[in-house]
């Protein structure tokens, strides 16, 4: 067994010894959600305040407004009641150091772990590799404010979304802990 395995399990005895939210309805109780990025330095329930059974988070690599994001969000609007989405990027996020072509190359060389350093990306060539990354568009960003605003509006130009949802765009900064409104985006996400 993995050491990784024994401390998540290890943590999950301790977590289920005391458990006592099993009675939290399944809608979530402060009514919104939160699309942010999956990144391991972003704790939603710490900077927005949230404790279990109250929001929904959905995380995916860059907090990208991707067909599945939208599919949750509407789900999440439609069948449990959410009234008010976020899309919540972040400051030195991974997304920003490569682009579609870059991906690709690397796994049509090998689909071991890359590195990166001062001079990019690079591949151990340890094959195989696989051509099937050119047919992915991996949703990577060049400008933080740029792709806040890309994704409200495409959140909001989705045919399944309601008009009446606000959809708030922000920057969560990772030396700071701060929210940084993208004012442009909770513009255009603005409730009609």
């Amino acid at each position: 067994m993995s050491t990784i395995l024994n401390e998540v399990l290890h943590a999950n005895q301790g977590y289920s010894a005391d458990f006592d939210k099993g009675d939290l309805p399944m809608p979530p109780g402060r009514r919104f959600a939160i699309l942010t990025c999956m990144d391991a330095r972003l704790d939603p329930a710490k900077y927005a305040g949230l404790s279990e059974g109250d929001a929904h988070v959905i995380r995916n690599a860059g907090g990208r407004a991707s067909d599945d994001a939208i599919r949750s969000l509407v789900i999440s609007y439609k069948l449990l009641g959410t009234r008010e989405w976020f899309v919540i990027h972040h400051t030195d996020c991974g997304m920003e150091t490569f682009n579609n072509d870059i991906m690709s190359d690397l796994l049509s060389k090998s689909l071991k772990t890359a590195s990166v350093d001062a001079d990019g990306w690079h591949d151990s060539c340890e094959g195989p590799g696989c051509s099937e990354g050119k047919y992915i568009n991996w949703l990577t960003i060049k400008d933080q404010a740029e792709s806040v605003l890309e994704d409200v509006l495409r959140i909001k130009s989705h045919p399944l979304v309601p008009a009446n949802i606000p959809v708030y765009g922000f920057i969560y900064d990772v030396k700071s802990g701060r929210l940084q409104e993208v004012p442009a985006a909770t513009e255009a996400g603005r409730a009609s």
